[in-house]
């Protein structure tokens, strides 16, 4: 599962990776410990006048599906495995309409002991060059029904995380993954019936535990900073050959679960 990342990019640098043309809501601050219930930025596409317009906006990590009775369910509902979201209820609605790509600096998994015991290692997974994850999520609106028609929040905004199989090297450290998307799937034209050639994306892990890097700062995860999250002692994945499709963000899929993007 991914339970936790970090987001320190600050919206313009968003706004150009992702090709985006309308920021909604205020700037979120650098965090290395974005948690579930917490407000994060997302990017997707919503259809104004006719046409589509790309938006990065906040959202609530969890999501709350329409027909909830209240939006307690989203803490249970951070990640969605993919090889399900077309049959769950919860997201089965949101993976052929409501798709958007959740952007990281980098993710964090705790690998077991091979004994089953003791304490878990934390580490942390990011792109070797720097550069931002693509994370594919899925997102939804709900109508609190405790809120007026002229409240301004009566939509409250969810996501969820789509993880997949960790199926490269660093699946010695989770069994599961984010599903995690070219950075540049996310450019006008790359469509359901024109999807951009698939590329491969890299990782390294970093190991946080004072065990392999006992020159860690303690609980970097748990504070915010303005500056990048440990670097150091990096092991380069190299065998970490991860081929993703283009990401479109809503249509284009059967109603028999095949033509799916991420298969």
């Amino acid at each position: 599962m991914c339970g936790r990342y970090a987001s320190a990019r600050r919206d313009d640098e968003l706004a150009h990776r992702f090709h985006v043309s309308e920021l909604v809501g205020d700037e979120l601050g650098p965090s290395w410990n974005v948690a579930p219930t917490q407000d994060v930025r997302g990017v997707l596409e919503r259809v104004e006048a006719d046409h589509p317009v790309r938006q990065l906006r906040t959202l609530r990590w969890g999501l709350v599906p329409s027909w909830a009775k209240d939006s307690k369910i989203g803490s249970r509902m951070i990640n969605a495995r993919v090889e399900t979201i077309t049959e769950k209820p919860a997201f089965r609605r949101a993976a052929a309409n409501r798709r958007l790509i959740v952007p990281m600096d980098g993710y964090y998994e705790w690998q077991a002991p091979e004994s089953g015991k003791g304490r878990k290692t934390p580490y942390y997974l990011t792109d070797p060059d720097g550069a931002p994850l693509a994370a594919a999520g899925l997102y939804e609106l709900w109508r609190d029904p405790s809120k007026g028609d002229d409240d301004p929040g009566r939509w409250l905004w969810t996501l969820t995380v789509i993880t997949t199989n960790a199926t490269d090297t660093l699946g010695h450290i989770h069994d599961r993954s984010p599903l995690l998307l070219r950075t540049t799937c996310g450019t006008p034209g790359s469509t359901p019936t024109s999807p951009t050639p698939a590329t491969s994306t890299r990782s390294c892990a970093v190991c946080l535990s004072r065990t392999c890097n006992p020159s860690r700062s303690p609980r970097p995860w748990g504070t915010r900073a303005t500056t990048r999250p440990p670097s150091s002692n990096p092991s380069p994945d190299t065998g970490a050959e991860r081929a993703r499709t283009a990401w479109p963000f809503h249509g284009g899929l059967d109603t028999n679960g095949e033509g799916y993007p991420w298969q």
